[in-house]
């Protein structure tokens, strides 16, 4: 676990960064098998019948083998795509199994852009989202764009909400003993490590 009192956000995200693309091509593998045991047969994904989750993209863990298993159960999957305009906007598109991606701005695989394939992220179930770090309290820390902070602010303008469940995905290196939180942040219920839960 890393102590975080002394980086700034900057720092932070650039020694997590290097953490995680440090781990070797057999720790990845091991880790995509491990987050896998963790989710696949957990109450929360069991239940849910649509799930947005990502393509691993500068040494996330890798979270393919839950999307594959959810389309083989019949699910809806969704992976997120970047909008031409406005470029900060990010849309949650359906993917299904063997479908052709292009890579986006950043070098991400994501569906081409299809508007009547797209849903509202507060339509889905459970959404899986990528970081950079967390800590036990549902602080996340992202890669500094913004993007799942902006599709989630309308929970700032809403009392009371039930999906999606948000919880986030991480190598256990990724692990801070606590994240200082920006107003726009965007708390997790939750993040799952190939080894463990960490329930805010």
């Amino acid at each position: 676990m890393i102590e975080s009192s002394n980086l700034s956000r900057t720092q932070l995200r650039k020694r997590l960064r290097e953490a995680r693309n440090a781990l070797a091509p057999a720790q990845r593998r091991a880790a995509a098998r491990g987050l896998y045991r963790q989710l696949s047969q957990h109450p929360l994904f069991r239940r849910a019948r649509t799930i947005a989750l990502y393509l691993p993209n500068d040494g996330e863990i890798d979270p393919r083998l839950l999307l594959r298993c959810a389309q083989r159960r019949g699910k809806h999957t969704y992976l997120p795509v970047l909008s031409p305009w406005p470029r900060t906007k990010m849309v949650f598109q359906r993917v299904r199994a063997g479908e052709r991606l292009r890579h986006n701005r950043f070098k991400i695989a994501e569906p081409v852009t299809c508007a009547r394939r797209q849903r509202r992220i507060w339509t889905l179930d459970l959404v899986l989202l990528p970081l950079v770090g967390f800590d036990e309290q549902g602080g996340r820390l992202g890669m500094g764009g913004g993007f799942y902070d902006r599709s989630l602010a309308y929970r700032a303008r809403r009392v009371t909400w039930r999906k999606p469940t948000l919880l986030g995905l991480a190598h256990e290196c990724q692990k801070v003993d606590r994240l200082q939180q920006a107003s726009w942040d965007v708390p997790l219920q939750g993040t799952v490590t190939d080894r463990r839960w960490y329930l805010a």
